[in-house]
């Protein structure tokens, strides 16, 4: 078998940019990260699409699939199963920025945050409570830690 075909056939992570130009992304380095973070909660990564796009798609996304009429940074759709995590993840750049700049935080910081939010609720976290949204917290903050060893 081919090489290139083989990469292709594993390859787990696919990123794409809806009206936005494309920017500085290292989809690899990424694929690597979410693998552990998976493993790390007891799952494998399937296949994960992250999209970006800008605040007025997501806002529309956000309309038509859930009935909510407000800005975010991350809509995700779960398409999990048994032990693989999956699913299709939607990020605003613009929210991103914004966030990044009211957080005072770098803006690949808090990309990466937003990433690991949604792949956190594919392996079954909720932000919905006080409670729930701690958590998510202490668990993005521990793995944007483990990422700087991947970079």
């Amino acid at each position: 078998m081919d090489v290139k075909c083989l990469s292709i056939l594993e390859e787990m992570l696919s990123v794409d940019w809806l009206s936005l130009p494309p920017f500085e992304f290292n989809e690899i380095i990424v694929e690597s990260w979410l693998k552990s973070v998976a493993k790390n909660e007891g799952f494998e990564l399937g296949e994960v699409a992250l999209v970006f796009c800008t605040d007025e798609e997501l806002l529309e996304m956000n309309r038509k699939h859930l009935d909510h009429d407000f800005y975010t940074d991350i809509i995700t759709f779960d398409y999990s199963e048994d032990n693989s995590v999956a699913g299709d993840l939607f990020v605003s750049v613009d929210r991103v920025r914004e966030n990044a700049s009211d957080l005072l935080q770098d803006f690949n910081r808090e990309l990466h945050r937003v990433v690991v939010h949604g792949v956190l609720h594919l392996c079954g976290y909720g932000d919905k409570s006080d409670e729930e949204e701690a958590v998510m917290r202490e668990k993005e903050d521990f793995y944007l830690n483990k990422l700087k060893g991947f970079t």
